[in-house]
């Protein structure tokens, strides 16, 4: 009898498992979110693009159609794993090719993981300009309760295109401009909750509101505060915690973060409530005793609307903020920490000045992309898969064997806060030190949790350190970065190379992947330097040394600019003037710059 209730168990969670169809047009659409008019990524001709909702055990297929006409695109799901499906995880240059425009492309994986996560482009620059959106993962077995569900997405908006942002951040000019933020990256013009300025949520009384935070931020991070709801946290970037309650305190979301909390309404509809939110003031250095830059404003506010026809509290302004220490958190599962250690890989994270440009660098080492996706050269090599040299010296390769417990120590060497993101993996945090603590000093502090929290996504205070830890169970090859897209155009990733031997036999590269490598011009087999005759041989590769990629950086702009990591693309033209390529210009074409 037990075996039959337990065989009608899975064949009913296996009937209600669906899979979920996307057919998305990425174009232009006009939109102003903060009251200034501007074009924006959009998906399907509308803007801000859309939320997907699937459930545990469903099938996830996305087809997208690049109408951009001049900016190459892709998409990546983070802080989806994408166990088994490595050519699914979108970030192109590492596991696909950018999609250029004219040229479609489907992704296609099933949903094995519960929680909050997101979409966006991991193609230079795109998600700040609008491509990005909510992708929720609903549980029918979630540990708490709660009446419904709202999801709130805080972001920061900037009036100028992140092509012309990020081409001036990666030119002398950024250095030299003699002002407060010389050598910093572009500042943005406002905050936006859910993709626009005074926001309502309305909300009933005496209901319990599980609520979706995701900050989708380009360069700061956010803090949050809901006036008279104290939260309740109850997930981070995918893994249930113990419930924590956090009262009164600031709600810090990092760059990518996910938040879920619970709130409770009042039991009357007596009025509205004030939802507060500011971009991160550590990260954008005003209002205290720095000059403040002219044009920003890091404050935005929503409300609670219990009742339409009552008014909306004023607006709150806060200087001082009582953050709650993530890493404090429990894990649902309580999941023990991983050991032994099998191998400790030691990064350090600095800023540096290369040939006039700004640029940061893992271990000394800038990244720049190859003339072979990195998933691709791990298909391609044969048993040269293994080698770190195969990759290129400027991806900052680390190969780990399969099964490895990984502990990785990183030490920020800046004097700035930078959110560090790990593809394909949930990692424990073992600690994180407070700021201007120099480097991790070989030994734990006394505090190391025996059920370590679980992110994907870390901030790093300013001169200190964190140790994480992970299986390397996943086989792929995954990016580390920091999550500041101004940074990875400036070099700030590594890669892990994870298990490449047990990728060959077992992953394939789909067709329309393998055309968007044609179409866009890049090559999709060899190593580095696209050589499929001998692997060792590297003359070729892209390096600090012969790019011109810290020249001419326009994002996703398209054709590539050469030594961006096009190994064919030889065309010149002015970066100011959209491209035709054979079809009528879109809406927006003529009007980007």
């Amino acid at each position: 009898m037990l075996l039959l209730i337990l065989f009608l168990l899975v064949c009913s969670r296996v009937a209600l498992a669906k899979t979920v169809y996307y057919d998305w047009s990425i174009d232009w659409v006009t939109a102003s979110p903060d009251g200034f008019s501007r074009p924006v990524i959009g998906i399907n001709g509308q803007w801000p693009c859309p939320q997907i909702d699937v459930d545990l055990g469903d099938r996830l297929i996305v087809t997208i159609h690049n109408n951009l006409g001049n900016e190459s695109t892709g998409l990546h799901w983070h802080g989806i794993n994408q166990y088994g499906h490595a050519t699914m995880d979108g970030s192109a240059g590492v596991a696909q090719c950018p999609v250029p425009p004219n040229s479609s492309f489907t992704y296609d994986f099933p949903i094995n993981q519960v929680g909050t996560y997101w979409y966006h482009s991991h193609t230079q620059g795109q998600y700040p300009d609008g491509l990005r959106g909510p992708l929720i993962v609903h549980d029918p077995n979630f540990p708490y309760h709660f009446d419904e569900e709202i999801t709130m997405t805080f972001s920061d908006w900037y009036h100028e295109q992140m092509p012309t942002l990020l081409n001036y951040y990666q030119s002398p000019a950024d250095i030299t401009n003699n002002s407060i933020q010389a050598g910093q990256a572009p500042i943005p013009q406002s905050g936006l909750i859910n993709d626009s300025q005074n926001n309502t949520i309305k909300v009933l009384p005496n209901k319990t509101y599980l609520i979706h935070m995701i900050d989708m931020a380009n360069f700061p991070g956010v803090a949050v505060y809901f006036d008279g709801h104290p939260f309740t946290a109850v997930e981070v970037d995918g893994t249930y915690t113990e419930q924590h309650f956090l009262g009164d305190q600031n709600l810090r979301i990092a760059p990518a973060q996910r938040w879920s909390v619970l709130i409770t309404t009042k039991n009357n509809t007596d009025k509205n409530f004030v939802i507060f939110a500011t971009l991160d003031v550590n990260m954008l250095f005003p209002p205290n005793g720095i000059p403040n830059i002219p044009g920003w404003n890091g404050n935005t506010t929503a409300w609670l609307v219990y009742d339409e026809a009552k008014p909306l509290p004023p607006q709150l302004t806060f200087y001082e903020f009582d953050f709650f220490d993530d890493v404090a958190l429990i894990p649902y599962d309580r999941a023990p920490l991983l050991e032994p250690v099998d191998r400790r890989i030691t990064m350090s994270l600095q800023n540096a000045s290369i040939d006039g440009i700004t640029r940061f660098t893992i271990n000394d080492i800038t990244y720049l992309p190859q003339k072979v996706p990195s998933l691709y050269t791990a298909l391609s090599v044969g048993n040269y898969s293994t080698d770190p040299a195969v990759y290129g010296v400027n991806t900052n390769p680390f190969v780990l064997n399969y099964g490895e417990i990984i502990e990785l120590v990183i030490n920020n060497r800046h004097e700035n806060l930078h959110p560090m993101h790990l593809h394909g993996h949930q990692f424990q945090v073992l600690e994180r030190s407070y700021p201007d603590t120099g480097e991790f000093p070989g030994t734990y502090m006394a505090n190391v949790s025996a059920t370590p929290i679980r992110r994907d996504t870390v901030m790093l205070n300013k001169n200190g350190w964190s140790v994480w830890r992970f299986r390397a169970d996943n086989p792929g090859v995954w990016l580390f970065h920091c999550h500041i897209e101004y940074h990875i155009s400036s070099g700030f990733m590594a890669t892990m190379v994870e298990a490449p031997d047990r990728l060959q036999g077992h992953l394939t590269i789909p067709a329309d992947h393998i055309q968007a490598c044609k179409h866009y011009g890049m090559a999709y087999q060899g190593n580095a330097a696209a050589n499929t005759q001998n692997p060792l041989d590297l003359n070729g590769q892209v390096l600090a040394t012969n790019a011109s990629a810290f020249n001419n950086n326009h994002g996703a702009i398209y054709p590539p600019p050469i030594g961006a990591g096009s190994s064919t693309s030889k065309r010149k033209r002015s970066p100011r003037r959209p491209l035709s390529i054979g079809r009528p210009q879109t809406k927006w074409s003529r009007k980007l710059w």
